[in-house]
């Protein structure tokens, strides 16, 4: 049994409208989801952050809608990259932090599961942070992440050669964070930049984080 999943979905009911997040660790929140399903007959409907989610949800026999039709989302189950100790999040190694983002802030109740290898003094220490970038704004867009101290490259895609392109048809350029930068201000640069989309400092959106060690499953609220 996948206890940390188990945990992770353990609020869901009935009749909830259920955000389902991106990533391997929400993968295993998805499969969990879809067994607890079936062995209770539950009547959910999700709303998936990523085309490949999507995916493997219907394929388990989940019924996912269009999120454009949703106004509200009763729970959602995501992972996270990194996690520093004021429960401040890096996401977006799966691409998908513009739909993550958009679906948290719908969301009533919010639950992030990760490993403890996944926590840092600070955010950058082990993964780069995530742009997304119209891509007509490509050129002018690194030049301002430039004078934000921010340098980065365009993410390739893992299947063959070329640029990643997200769910969104936007590219992403892998910035390096620099340890003690002020997140609340970066991110708040980046927001007001014309071109780009998203990125994915999640600062506010932790509610609840479950964390699996050694020692079992640590539970962390803001």
């Amino acid at each position: 049994m996948d206890e940390l999943a188990v945990a992770c979905i353990a609020p869901v009911r009935s009749g909830m409208m259920v955000g389902l997040g991106t990533g391997r660790a929400a993968a295993r929140g998805v499969r969990a989801l879809a067994e607890r399903v079936t062995a209770e007959k539950l009547s959910i409907t999700c709303v998936s952050t990523s085309k490949v989610t999507e995916e493997l949800a219907v394929s388990l026999g989940l019924k996912v809608v269009d999120f454009a039709k949703v106004e509200r989302v009763d729970f959602l189950f995501d992972g996270a990259d990194e996690l520093d100790p004021q429960l401040n999040m890096l996401k977006g190694g799966g691409g998908a932090m513009t739909r993550e983002r958009i679906v948290a802030a719908a969301a009533v109740s919010r639950c992030n599961i990760l490993d403890e290898s996944k926590l840092v003094a600070n955010l950058g220490q082990n993964m780069p942070l995530p742009v997304e970038i119209i891509p007509m704004g490509l050129a002018s867009v690194r030049r301002r992440l430039s004078e934000l101290g921010l340098v980065g490259i365009v993410r390739q895609r893992k299947d063959g050669p070329g640029d990643l392109i997200s769910d969104n048809g936007n590219l992403i350029v892998d910035c390096q964070l620099k340890a003690g930068a002020n997140l609340k201000s970066l991110a708040g640069e980046l927001d007001r930049t014309a071109g780009i989309v998203d990125h994915g400092l999640f600062l506010t959106e932790a509610q609840v984080v479950l964390i699996e060690g050694k020692g079992g499953i640590v539970r962390k609220t803001r």
